[in-house]
């Protein structure tokens, strides 16, 4: 027989906006948020994000040495950085999150950023390749979130974070629409997994404080994406001009909304999807 949900007490104190502030709602100081892909790309640039509101950052990637700006990560912030090799095998996993329990004592948040993208036309797809994009951006999203999950779970309460933690999946625009000029169907189909499973887990884990959200950004300017549209020139036109806001996206244009649902901030948000696109979800200009 399942258990009876417990009645809810209403809370009679509507005045709390009186004694947060905005800069304490948005703060990570003394938190602890897990990225994983962060050795590069958007996840060292959302490793900056919860470095600059006071978070400690421990960084997954199976990079063995990072982008160089890794560096002034670990030099320019009052706070811990470590980096973790990280092979999409879930037993190594498993021992990285002790590990990281073990360094830094808890784990407050997650992100996760680690993918690939393969470009291959749909008939010419081969079955290990396509189990490899599904092994890593799926199951290696699944396991993280289930590992950072079973630690929120189970670890003391502190001033800074009473009960659970958030998890932010890094989905993608073409978990809604197919990207022009690319095939790339298995990973479409890979972070349309992302997303449906960040709505399933924001209300399995509600109960144990644990939110789920996702963002799903559009075209995004990294060095990934330069050396891209310098051997396909024609994305370059494409990811500038499509979206109606004609740019395309900046690592910047993640930094806030990553941190505000990692925080306090986002407290009653969860199984939400974010999409920060220019607006080429909503529509492509002619």
């Amino acid at each position: 027989m399942a258990t009876p949900t417990p009645k809810a007490t209403l809370d009679r104190n509507p005045d709390k906006f009186l004694t947060r502030t905005v800069h304490d709602l948005i703060s990570l100081e003394g938190r602890t948020i897990v990225i994983t892909g962060g050795g590069r790309g958007l996840g060292l640039a959302l490793a900056f994000a919860v470095a600059e509101v006071g978070g400690n950052v421990a960084i997954i990637d199976v990079l063995d040495k990072p982008h160089d700006h890794f560096k002034k990560l670990q030099e320019e912030f009052d706070v811990k950085v470590k980096l973790y090799n990280d092979v999409t095998n879930f037993p190594v996993l498993e021992k990285i999150f002790a590990d990281i329990v073990a360094d830094f004592g808890r784990i407050d948040g997650l992100v996760t950023a680690a993918g690939i993208c393969p470009d291959e036309p749909f008939l010419q797809r081969g079955a290990e390749s396509v189990a490899r994009t599904m092994n890593i951006n799926v199951l290696g999203t699944y396991y993280a979130a289930q590992l950072a999950a079973a630690q929120m779970a189970k670890q003391e309460p502190t001033d800074f974070n009473p009960r659970g933690g958030s998890i932010v999946f890094i989905a993608s625009i073409a978990a809604h629409v197919a990207s022009k000029g690319q095939t790339t169907s298995d990973y479409c189909a890979s972070k349309g997994a992302v997303m449906s499973l960040a709505k399933a887990l924001g209300v399995e884990l509600a109960s144990i404080g644990v939110r789920v959200n996702s963002i799903s950004p559009g075209y995004m300017l990294t060095d990934m994406t330069i050396d891209l549209c310098d051997k396909h020139p024609w994305l370059a036109d494409i990811m500038t001009n499509e979206p109606p806001m004609r740019r395309i996206g900046d690592r910047m244009d993640l930094k806030v909304p990553v941190v505000y649902l990692l925080s306090d901030a986002s407290a009653y948000h969860t199984s939400d999807d974010i999409l920060i696109t220019g607006g080429i979800h909503a529509g492509r200009l002619l």
